[in-house]
């Protein structure tokens, strides 16, 4: 299987230079879509388009098992400072967490799948949004799987390129593969006044100190050591002269855990820090938003990767997993019918790039790697459960 996606190296680099240099932001994703959609129809994928907003569903072979592999493939709002063949054109947007290579793995993917015979079905999904959410808080994968995108999927397999891993390997574990995360947003009040007459005020400025040291000590000193979490703050805004005490802070921020029994608690947690404001005087208001669950790599699916990575690969290029609390909309998929998410090594020797920087590249040798993976684990599925 390696061979044959070396063999179509050239049309896999070509379709991610074109997305690569098209970013479009979550849900956007017009030009993109309709690329992925127009390949999959020409290699005689069913498709169909508009599901989760943007998205591209596209179904080969009959009946069941079904498995499904998942590409995102919205950009961010970054300005890319590379100067290449195939930089971006459009202003303040790039595909700086390698999107546009997953989205052409998953083509590279079909187009192996495309030659091969095989018992059940497989489906790509091509997904909008997973780095936003919309304006009811949701991103590309719960949209896609409202509009019917795992409906009769057994499995689902999906990789992400990592910078930090060598070509020709991929970090895979069982178990927690990433964070699940939450936001907050908060709005601290008092009494605004002169900065010269602090006594006749309730300064939330003041207030708001205390309520972040009660927040930066949530998971040191009311979480099990343990049990990963972070508890950030992203924007702190109050006051706009130097000497005028304002009437509010507002301040927002991120959580991350990966047992229920810790999200719950944080909740609580944060939930008592901004009381805080009530005791010195003030008030507060607080909404804390709803975010994706935990991805969870199931051990069978992991197994089954692993074992297509060491025949393609050797079993000394498996690596396990740097650990993190990254987020990754995956993992509402994942929930639905067994799943696991693999790391691509895309490493350029000496010049490593990091994910989400203006400087953002991988090495493209990966990319016949990924689709061969992708694929071979597919099939290996299929014709171990159909």
């Amino acid at each position: 299987m390696l061979e044959k996606a070396r063999a179509i190296e050239g049309q896999i680099r070509a379709w991610r230079r074109e997305i690569h240099r098209h970013p479009e932001l979550g849900f956007r994703e017009m030009v993109t879509s309709e690329k992925a959609a127009k390949v999959l129809s020409e290699l005689g994928w069913r498709v169909r388009r508009g599901v989760g907003k943007t998205g591209v569903l596209a179904d080969f072979g009959q009946g069941t098992p079904m498995i499904a592999i998942r590409a995102d493939m919205d950009a961010l709002p970054i300005q890319e400072a590379n100067d290449t063949p195939y930089v971006s054109q459009n202003p303040g947007v790039m595909h700086a967490c390698g999107h546009d290579a997953h989205t052409a793995m998953a083509l590279g993917a079909a187009a192996l799948l495309a030659r091969e015979t095989f018992p059940g079905s497989v489906r790509i999904l091509i997904q909008p949004s997973e780095e936003a959410n919309d304006s009811e808080g949701l991103s590309g994968a719960p949209r896609m799987i409202q509009d019917g995108a795992m409906q009769g999927v057994a499995c689902i397999i999906a990789l992400h390129v990592d910078p930090a891993t060598p070509v020709g390997a991929i970090r895979l574990e069982a178990g927690p593969a990433s964070g699940g995360v939450d936001s907050f947003f908060a709005s601290i009040y008092g009494q605004g006044g002169h900065g010269a007459s602090p006594h006749n005020t309730v300064d939330p400025i003041y207030i708001t100190g205390h309520v972040l040291l009660a927040l930066h000590g949530i998971v040191s000193r009311r979480l099990d050591p343990f049990a990963p979490a972070v508890v950030s703050i992203g924007s702190l805004h109050g006051g706009q002269a130097e000497n005028v005490i304002p009437e509010r802070v507002e301040l927002s921020g991120t959580i991350r855990y990966l047992e229920k029994s810790v999200r719950e608690t944080i909740h609580a947690e944060i939930e008592r820090a901004l009381q805080v404001a009530r005791t010195l005087g003030g008030d507060y208001q607080l909404k804390i938003e709803p975010g994706t669950p935990p991805m969870f790599n199931d051990p069978g699916v992991v197994e089954l990767i692993r074992q297509a990575a060491a025949d393609l690969l050797g079993p000394q290029h498996v690596l396990p997993p740097e650990n993190g609390l990254g987020a990754e909309d995956f993992g509402c998929f994942s929930e639905i019918a067994p799943g696991a998410m693999f790391s691509l090594g895309c490493r350029i020797e000496g010049d490593e790039r990091h994910l989400h920087s203006p400087q953002f590249d991988l090495n493209e040798e990966c990319l016949p790697i990924g689709a061969a993976l992708l694929a071979e684990t597919a099939l290996r599925y299929l014709r171990a459960n159909g």
